[in-house]
C-alpha cells in the first residue's frame, strides 16, 4: 500500500508542475523581435544623417554615375551614335536637356552612356595600381635587405618619370583603347602604391602580434597572409579611392588627347575634345561632359578624404 501511494502521488505533482511551467516555455510574441530587428535600421538611419552635407553629396553622386554606368537604358534611351537629321547643334532644352551636338546626337544620352566607358577604365586603372603595388610594397616591407632595396629603387625609376609621360608611353607599345589607357595609368599609379604599403608593412611587421606569431612557429606566408596584410590595408583604401578620382581624371585627359577609345564612342573626354571646334556657337558641347567629369572626381576625392580621416 504504502509503495503505491508513493508511486501514485507524483505522478498528479508532474502534471501540475508540467502545466505550470508550460506557458513559461512559450516563444515571445511576433512583435518583440520585430521591434527588436528594427534597431540597427534605425541607428544606420541616424549615421546618415550625422553625415556631412558635403559627404552625403559626393555618395549622390558617385551612386548616380555608378547606375549610369550600370543601366543606362534608365536615364537615357536616344542613338548615341547614329544622329537626327534637322536636330544638330540645338541648345539645351526639354526635348534634349543637355543639346545636341554636330551630327544631331543627344548629348545627355552620351553623356550617360560614357560613363561607362570612363568609370570601367577608371576601375581598371585602380585595380592594377593597388594590386601591382600591393604586392611589390607587402615583399619589400616584408623581406628587407637587397630584395628591398631593389624593389624600391625600381619604384623610384617609375617615380621619376611624369605620370602622363609613362602612360603615354605605355600606350604606344600596347595599342589604343579604353583597355589599354586604363592599364597604363594603373601602372602609372604601381609606384605610389608600393611606396605606401612597404611603410604600413614595416610598421606592422615591427609589432608584438606578428612577432609572437613568427616565435610561435608561424610560417613566413602565412603570418604575412593573415596578420601583417590585414593590417596594413586601411591607408591603401583610402589611397585606392583617392586614386579613383585621378584615374578619371587621367583617362578623360588621354581620351581627350586622342589616346582613348575611338569615335564615335561616348567616352567623356572624348566628347570635350569633339566640342572644343564648336565652344564658340555650342559651349554645352563641351561643359557638360567637363562639369560631369569635375564632379564625379570631386565626390571621389571627397570620399576618400573621408577614408582617409578615419583612425586606424
Amino acid at each position: 500500500m504504502n509503495t503505491a501511494v508513493s508511486t501514485a502521488i507524483p505522478k498528479p505533482l508532474a502534471s501540475s508542475v508540467a502545466s505550470t511551467a508550460a506557458p513559461r516555455l512559450v516563444p515571445p510574441s511576433a512583435p518583440a523581435p520585430a521591434a527588436k530587428s528594427l534597431r540597427p535600421v534605425l541607428i544606420d538611419l541616424q549615421r546618415l544623417r550625422r553625415l556631412p552635407p558635403t559627404l552625403a553629396l559626393a555618395w549622390l553622386v558617385i551612386a548616380t554615375a555608378a547606375l549610369w554606368a550600370l543601366v543606362p537604358g534608365w536615364f537615357a534611351h536616344q542613338n548615341t551614335v547614329v544622329g537626327q537629321a534637322g536636330q544638330q547643334l540645338l541648345e539645351p532644352g526639354l526635348a534634349h536637356w543637355l543639346g545636341t551636338d554636330a551630327l544631331g546626337r543627344d548629348l545627355w544620352a552620351r553623356v550617360v552612356h560614357g560613363s561607362v566607358h570612363s568609370l570601367s577604365g577608371a576601375f581598371l586603372a585602380v585595380a592594377v595600381g593597388l594590386v601591382a603595388g600591393t604586392l611589390i610594397g607587402l615583399l619589400a616591407g616584408a623581406t628587407g635587405g637587397r630584395v628591398d632595396d631593389a624593389l624600391m629603387r625600381f619604384v623610384d625609376v617609375l617615380l621619376a618619370v611624369p605620370s602622363l609621360l609613362l602612360s603615354l608611353t605605355i600606350i604606344i607599345l600596347l595599342g589604343f583603347g579604353t583597355i589599354n589607357v586604363a592599364i597604363a595609368v594603373g601602372v602609372a599609379s604601381v609606384a605610389g602604391f608600393a611606396r605606401l604599403v612597404r611603410s604600413e608593412v614595416v610598421r606592422v611587421r615591427r609589432s608584438d602580434y606578428v612577432e609572437a606569431a613568427f616565435g610561435s612557429g608561424g610560417r613566413f606566408a602565412a603570418v604575412l597572409w593573415r596578420h601583417v596584410l590585414p593590417n596594413s590595408l586601411t591607408s591603401v583604401v583610402a589611397l585606392a579611392a583617392l586614386q579613383f578620382g585621378s584615374a578619371i581624371l587621367s583617362i578623360s585627359t588621354l581620351g581627350f588627347l586622342g589616346y582613348g577609345a575611338p569615335p564615335p564612342t561616348p567616352e567623356w573626354g572624348l566628347l570635350i575634345a569633339e566640342g572644343r571646334n564648336y565652344i564658340a556657337t555650342a559651349w554645352w558641347l563641351t561643359t557638360a561632359p567637363g562639369l560631369v567629369v569635375v564632379a564625379v572626381v570631386l565626390a571621389a576625392n571627397r570620399i576618400g578624404a573621408s577614408f582617409a580621416r578615419r583612425p586606424a
